[in-house]
């Protein structure tokens, strides 16, 4: 039986890409080297800046190439103040330079500019009053930015007056303009008439009845304010004298019999507080009929309150200051004029707030009829005094506010902290109510440092509120301005 033959056969390595030795490397085994040839020097560097050649698609370096098609990539649309946010854009001025240059954005770093008027009559701006709240801690800057104010909307045409200056802080810039401050205390020649007619007075006697009406209207309302607010400010114990329709009744009547305008007289007197006590404390006949009263007695028992408040006030702080006929004359074609009241300091807190709503009357009544094109500002300082009277001030103090618009002047009221406005009511009370009515008066808002996290409203905010507790803190002059 034959065997198979075995068959030889040879494995053949299979070529898996990669190549043999070379030549260079098989002598290299054996210890020979071959020549080299030497490499040529780089070319040197070209520093010139213009007319390099460059390949469009790019350098070309080892072990980098290039991609003949880009990936897709979304594409977006923003407008350019959405742009500074992803890319690095420098954002522009918010608001349009008008007015007063107040100081640098620290947003885009241009300038700032404040015109509360201009705001108000430019519909893309959401600014609907030209009334300013200044906040801040002491020694932050307040005054500082509202002198600048003053001063820099002095090149537009704007007159300032400041009603009660308390710390003469506005007297070198009185100075600086030419003007001497009213001094106004005891002892001194000047005195401020709160129940002064003030323009309106000028051509009664040329009026006709229904304009008599009108202008009676205005001047007996702005009175019975100023006597409401500072009967409120009286207390019997814990609890502010009351101040209802019944005493508002009798002290429009005595006014309007002071006056002569209950007589139908078109020339009318000009009376005082003390006078108006006076006819309160000792009525006559015709006084106690209109009020309807049944006689002299059940007058003087429904008043008595009443009676004892004016009285408490007429001899009190409003002795020797707001007792009398006015006695100074203001120049009106001046660039500006203060009220002075330093001296009222020794006196208290309760009589510098006093003397703020009787000037705060005065003032309003002394350009009630002013020049339809002359801008106004008027600077109400520390106005957390007036406050604290009670609900009566507020209520005074809020009616001046609501009539800058239609006067075409700017309020501007410095205080120390929002909480201000919360802390002179009970909560839930009606006070409390009109004094959260009154934070929303002011469209333009300005807050300077303040430390006590709690004195700035929530509502800002994060990036607010570390930019008021932080930020403005830093440095004097800082601050956040909401503006609308």
């Amino acid at each position: 039986m034959n065997k198979p033959t075995p068959t030889h056969s040879r494995t053949i390595p299979r070529n898996n890409g990669h190549s043999g030795r070379s030549v260079d490397a098989l002598l290299s085994d054996f210890g020979h080297q071959l020549p080299r040839q030497p490499e040529a020097a780089a070319p040197a560097h070209d520093r010139t800046p213009l007319f390099r050649p460059a390949n469009r698609r790019g350098p070309l370096r080892r072990n980098q190439g290039w991609a003949p098609s880009l990936p897709p990539v979304p594409g977006w649309r923003m407008t350019s103040d959405q742009a500074p946010a992803l890319w690095p854009f420098v954002a522009g001025p918010g608001l349009p330079p008008t007015g007063a240059q107040i100081g640098v954005d620290d947003f885009s770093g241009g300038a700032f500019y404040a015109d509360p008027v201009g705001w108000t009559l430019d519909d893309s701006i959401p600014v609907t009053n030209t009334n300013v709240f200044c906040f801040g801690d002491p020694g932050r800057g307040k005054s500082g930015t509202t002198k600048a104010f003053v001063l820099r909307m002095s090149d537009f045409g704007y007159k300032t007056l400041i009603l009660g200056d308390i710390k003469d802080e506005y007297e070198g810039l009185c100075h600086w303009f030419g003007v001497e401050p009213i001094a106004v205390g005891q002892g001194l020649h000047a005195r401020i008439n709160p129940l002064d007619f003030g323009p309106l007075i000028h051509g009664w006697e040329n009026l006709t009845p229904a304009e008599a009406r009108t202008r009676a209207t205005v001047v007996f309302g702005r009175w019975g304010t100023l006597v409401r607010g500072l009967v409120g400010s009286q207390k019997v114990g814990d609890v502010h004298v009351p101040y209802g329709p019944t005493e508002a009744r009798v002290v429009d009547q005595a006014l309007r019999t002071l006056t002569g305008y209950a007589d139908g007289q078109t020339r009318l007197t000009e009376t005082t507080l003390p006078e108006l006590s006076k006819l309160i404390e000792d009525p006559s006949d015709e006084l106690v009929n209109e009020c309807r009263y049944a006689n002299r007695r059940q007058f003087l028992d429904d008043t008595r309150l009443l009676r004892d408040a004016l009285n408490r006030l007429v001899r009190g702080v409003l002795a020797g200051i707001f007792d009398a006929h006015t006695t100074i004359t203001v120049d009106w074609t001046a660039p500006i004029q203060s009220l002075s009241l330093s001296r009222l300091k020794p006196l208290g807190d309760e009589a510098v707030a006093i003397a703020l709503a009787c000037t705060s009357s005065w003032g309003r009544g002394v350009r009630e009829v002013s020049d339809p094109n002359q801008l106004n500002i008027t600077i109400r300082d520390e106005v957390w005094l007036q406050l604290r009277l009670g609900p009566d001030a507020v209520k005074s103090f809020d009616a001046d506010l609501r009539l800058s618009r239609s006067e075409g002047s700017v309020q501007w009221c410095n205080m120390h902290h929002p909480a201000n406005f919360e802390a002179i009511a009970d909560a839930g009370s009606q006070s409390s109510m009109i004094a959260r009515d009154l934070a929303k008066l002011a469209s333009t808002t300005i807050y300077h440092g303040i430390e006590d996290p709690d004195a700035v409203p929530a509502s800002l905010g994060p990036v607010a509120h570390h930019a008021i507790t932080e930020w403005a803190c830093q440095n004097k002059g800082r601050a956040l301005w909401k503006v609308g």
